[in-house]
Parts: C-alpha cells; structure tokens; sequence
C-alpha cells in the first residue's frame, strides 16, 4: 500500500475515493455527524500511521479500512457511553428503537442484492440468519450482543455465525 510506503497522494487518493463511504459507515453507529466525522478523521490518521501493519493475507485494504472504521466508532460509542444524557424525547426514540428490534428475523431485511461485486455473491451463499448477523455488524455497526438481542438467539450462537460466515466468505473470496 502506497501508504505505508509515504506517500502523502495516496492518502489524499483514498481519502477521495473512500470518505463518504467510511462516514456512512460511521454515521449508521456514532448516529450523530459530528461525531461521525471526527471519527472518520481519525480513522484516516490511524491508517497513514498504521498503514504498514496492513496484511493483504488477511483480506483487501479497504476491509481493512473499513473495518478499522468500524472498530473506532464502537469503542467511541462504547467508551463514552456513560456520558450520555437521555432526554425524554430521546428516551421515547430508544424505546422505540427497542421495540423494533426485539422481533426475530427470519427473512433478509437487507437489500445487498443491488450492488454488484464478489461479495454480494458470497453474501448469498450465507443462509439468511448468518448473512443478516454479518450485515448487522459490519454494515449497521451493531455489537455482538446488540445482534443477539436483535435476532432473539444466544450470545455465543451470534459469535459463532458470524466467526464461521466471515471464514466461510474469506474462502468465497478466494
């Protein structure tokens, strides 16, 4: 990655390229925009200093950046999650949001199907519980218990999808 190697383009290259996308993703977990730019900011400060532990054995470099993206916001969400105050409107939305997501899932409630790519074809191979675990975690940045609650099944069962969907698609991927 020319990244690694210094080169201050490359940066501004994949910054270009990638920005909107990563402060989607960051927007869907921080739920807040401000937020989700500081934490895109810092994401593109952690991969020009990180570059160079990038593995491209491990899968491609925007997964990675990708799912550094992802992994900043949880730990910010999660590390300042104690300082947030709820309003009664807030509290109103939350419960809301909890009704909503006590109903089981049986059916696919993503439309991945759209884009074109590999890994929409590898998507799905996965059956629709798994693939929707891996969409929730990766895609609406949702944490392994927030799945669980989600779809009504047992922590480790969560874990255990998305540890055999995510080894089951790096050897889709190929």
């Amino acid at each position: 990655m020319a990244c690694a190697r210094g080169e201050q383009q490359a940066l501004r290259d994949l910054y270009e390229q990638e920005s909107d996308r990563l402060l989607g993703v960051a927007k869907r977990i921080a739920r807040d925009n401000t937020l989700a730019e500081d934490i895109v900011h810092d994401v593109f400060i952690k991969i020009w200093t990180r570059a160079a532990t990038f593995d491209p054995a491990r899968g491609s470099a925007r997964g990675w950046i990708f799912s550094v993206t992802r992994h900043m916001a949880l730990n910010f969400i999660r590390d300042n999650a104690r300082e947030v105050q709820v309003s009664e409107h807030s509290e109103m939305s939350l419960q809301a949001l909890v009704s909503m997501e006590t109903s089981t899932e049986s059916v696919d409630t993503f439309d991945y199907r759209t884009r074109s790519g590999r890994i929409y074809v590898c998507l799905e191979q996965l059956e629709p519980v798994r693939r929707n675990c891996i969409l929730h975690a990766y895609v609406d940045g949702c944490s392994h218990a927030e799945i669980s609650q989600k779809l009504g099944a047992p922590l480790g069962t969560v874990k255990a999808w998305i540890k055999r969907s995510l080894a089951a698609l790096r050897e889709c991927m190929g």
